[in-house]
This record gives C-alpha cells, structure tokens and sequence, in this order.
C-alpha cells in the first residue's frame, strides 16, 4: 500500500453520492483510497476487524453517516489515526448528525466538516497526508 491512504467509510449505500464525491478529490489528488460500506450499529463487529486490519495501512479514516452518526465516533475510539466525519442530512436537516459528530467525549477526537460536504473531508484529508510528509506550506 502507499504511503497515503484513506479509508473512506459509509454507514449505508444511500450515503453513495456523498462517497463519490469524496472519492473525485482524492483521485483528482492521487491519493489511494478505499470505499466500505459498513454500519457501526448493525454491523459493530464487521468495523472492529476492518479496523483491526486496515490499521497497517491507512493514514485518515473519513466517515460518513446520517441521523445519529455514530460511526466517526466508533471509529476514533479505537484508533489513534485521525477520523473525518461527513454529517449526512438524512432528518433534521442534518443537525442530528452534525451534533453527533461533533460532541464527542474528551479523549475521542473527530474531526467534522459541513453537512453533505466529502469534497471538503477529502481535502482536509490531503492536507492531513501532507503534514505527515512534511510539506505543510504547499
């Protein structure tokens, strides 16, 4: 695998719009990546052994989920790495998402950008790659 590599991660197919757009910045962008499509709450033990093996490889999980948004969160509690969260409007405009994602516990850190906005996830991502690389200033 290369040295950049995102994992991009959704809580449902109806999320696949949002996915494809984060996926047109990264390979406008050259970075590897990967879609999954996996839910925290139906499938809570699918997600712990994708992360238990994704770990080697992935540099920036970006994850994108609606209504109650619990899959950033599940995710940055069982990792080190940094987790973008996607809020998805799915009800309340999208606001129960984004206060999900945002209002995390001390000690479990996610990262959100606007409703609906993977192009954003995607460059913050990027960005993200690019302090590990040393190149912050570009």
């Amino acid at each position: 695998m290369a040295n950049n590599f995102v994992s991009i991660i959704a809580g449902s197919k109806s999320d696949e719009k949002i996915v494809q757009d984060t996926t047109k910045i990264l390979e406008e962008n050259k970075i590897e990546h990967e879609v999954n499509y996996i839910s925290a709450h139906r499938e809570p033990e699918k997600l712990k052994e994708y992360l238990s093996k994704s770990a080697a490889y992935t540099d920036v999980y970006i994850c994108i989920a609606g209504l109650s948004a619990a899959l950033p969160g599940f995710i940055a509690s069982l990792t080190q790495k940094p987790v973008i969260a996607v809020p998805v409007n799915v009800k309340l405009e999208g606001l129960d998402a984004l206060l999900s994602s945002m209002q995390l516990p001390s000690g479990i850190p996610v990262a959100t950008v606007g409703i609906d906005n993977g192009k954003n996830a995607a460059h913050l991502a990027i960005r993200i790659l690019k302090l590990k690389h040393g190149h912050s200033s570009d």
